[in-house]
C-alpha cells in the first residue's frame, strides 16, 4: 500500500520527466522540419517554403508554399499538389488550410486600402474583389441596403479584369481618389461618369492579392474564414452561406 509522500514523489517525477520531454519532442519536430525545408530547396532551388506539418498520411508532410499548400516527403523526392481527401469522413482536409492562407493574406491589407460599406460592429464581414464595369458586381452594389440590413458588411477591393491602364482600371483609381470614395463607387456602379482623378492607389496590390489568393473572375466573395465563393450572391443566401460555414 502506498503511503502519500511516496505516491506524490512519484507523481512529481514523471511530472517533471514530462516536462523535460517536451522541449525535446519540439527541438526534433524543429529538426525535422528544417531538414524538408532544406531537402525540398535542394530539388527545387528558389522554392519558397513556409509552415511545414505532418499530414494525416503517414511519412506525408503539409508544406506552405507562397500562397499554396502541396504535400512533400521527407526526404524532398516527392511532391504532391492537389486536395487531401479523406474519404471516411467524407471532408477535403486541404481546404481549410488554403482558406486559412487566403483569411490571414487579406487580413493584411489594412480597412484604410478598402472601401467599405456597412458598420464595423456588423455581424459579418465579407471581402468582395470588385470590378466597377462587371454586372453581376454592379448587382450586388445595387442591393448593398438587403446586405448591410442583413448584418454583412462589404469591403471593396479593386479588381479590374481588362487589366492595368484599362478603363475599368482608371474607373477604379478614379474611385479611390475621389473625396467621397463611397459615393463615388456608387455613382461609378450606376453607370454615372466619376471625375477622372490619379493619385497613389492601392488598385494594383489589390489585383495581386487577388491572382494570389484564386480570384478567377468578379465579383469574388471572401467570407471572414478564408473561403472564396466567386460570384454574385443575394444576401439571404449569402447570409445561409455564412452561418453553415460559422456551424459546419
Amino acid at each position: 500500500m502506498y503511503k502519500s509522500n511516496d505516491f506524490l514523489r512519484q507523481l512529481v517525477l514523471v511530472l517533471v520527466t514530462a516536462a523535460l520531454a517536451f522541449p525535446l519532442l519540439a527541438e526534433e519536430k524543429e529538426a525535422g522540419d528544417e531538414l524538408i525545408r532544406q531537402n525540398l530547396q535542394k530539388t527545387l532551388p528558389g522554392l519558397e517554403v513556409g509552415e511545414i506539418a505532418s499530414s494525416p498520411v503517414p511519412g506525408l508532410y503539409e508544406v506552405v508554399v507562397g500562397d499554396s499548400v502541396v504535400y512533400a516527403t521527407a526526404d524532398g523526392r516527392y511532391l504532391l499538389q492537389g486536395s487531401l481527401l479523406d474519404l471516411v469522413e467524407q471532408k477535403n482536409l486541404t481546404e481549410p488550410r488554403m482558406n486559412g492562407i487566403k483569411a490571414e493574406a487579406i487580413a493584411k491589407v489594412s480597412e484604410e486600402n478598402m472601401v467599405i460599406f456597412g458598420p464595423k460592429d456588423a455581424k459579418h464581414t465579407v471581402t468582395v474583389f470588385s470590378d466597377i464595369d462587371c454586372g453581376y458586381c454592379r448587382k450586388l452594389h445595387n442591393e448593398m441596403d438587403s446586405y448591410n440590413e442583413a448584418g454583412i458588411r462589404i469591403r471593396y477591393l479593386f479588381y479590374p479584369r481588362a487589366g492595368v491602364n484599362s478603363e475599368s482600371y482608371k474607373k477604379a483609381v478614379s474611385v479611390w481618389c475621389a473625396d467621397d470614395r463611397n459615393q463615388a463607387m456608387t455613382a461609378a456602379k450606376l453607370g454615372k461618369p466619376v471625375e477622372e482623378k490619379d493619385c497613389a492607389n492601392p488598385v494594383q496590390s489589390h489585383m495581386q492579392l487577388g491572382e494570389n489568393v484564386g480570384v478567377t473572375g468578379t465579383p469574388a466573395l471572401v467570407l471572414e474564414n478564408g473561403k472564396l465563393i466567386p460570384g454574385y450572391i443575394p444576401a439571404n443566401r449569402l447570409t445561409a452561406i455564412i452561418e453553415q460555414q460559422s456551424n459546419p
